[in-house]
């Protein structure tokens, strides 16, 4: 007789379902630690001495071309997220790999927004200084503490069917806000240059 090493352990008899619902601190510790992100991103871009730059790459015109661009790839890929969620959810039709892409778009997304955010903390630091970019400041700010949130529950089990879309449809609702206030502001205000 041999064993697979790989396979599940069983008790016996089978261990009674458990449908107690999850403790109040689980759905807090999320929430605790998305406000200390973005509070503390706040923080760090309003006592900051901005740089006025932070990276530039070959091929573009500037530093704000280049982080338009990065913030319009990770917008598309949010974009794929989007329509890869409705199709894990049955709300559009879908293969059975739009879970992968799912996956995979966010990565890439949240990989591309990372060197974005840390120009703007970096270089710009948290502006006030009109209307659009204090609203660009509070919701890059509220965007990464949303989506660290987000990352914690997608570990958490016996969550409610309906809270892990609410979350990420937030995450998604922020990124467009972030994006419409800062790439599609710059599209319309300079063209659409590299």
């Amino acid at each position: 007789m041999t064993v697979d090493p790989n396979a599940a352990t069983q008790s016996w008899p089978s261990p009674e379902p458990n449908h107690r619902r999850p403790h109040p601190a689980r759905y807090l510790v999320p929430v605790l630690v998305a406000a200390a992100v973005a509070v503390a991103l706040g923080v760090y871009g309003r006592v900051h001495q901005p740089t006025g730059t932070a990276f530039n790459l070959a091929g573009f015109s500037s530093t704000r071309a280049v982080k338009t661009w990065l913030a319009s790839t990770a917008f598309f890929f949010a974009l794929v997220q989007l329509v890869s969620a409705l199709m894990m959810y049955g709300r559009l039709p879908g293969p059975r790999w739009a879970p992968a892409v799912h996956r995979w778009s966010g990565r890439i997304a949240f990989l591309v927004a990372v060197p974005v955010a840390v120009h703007c903390l970096y270089a710009l630091g948290y502006q006030t200084y009109e209307t659009r970019v204090l609203w660009h400041s509070i919701l890059g700010c509220f965007f990464f503490g949303v989506f660290s949130a987000k990352m914690l529950l997608l570990r958490s089990e016996r969550l409610p069917g309906w809270l892990l879309p609410i979350v990420g449809g937030l995450v998604f609702a922020v990124l467009t806000l972030v994006w419409l206030t800062s790439a599609f502001w710059f599209f319309r205000t300079f063209g659409v240059t590299t």
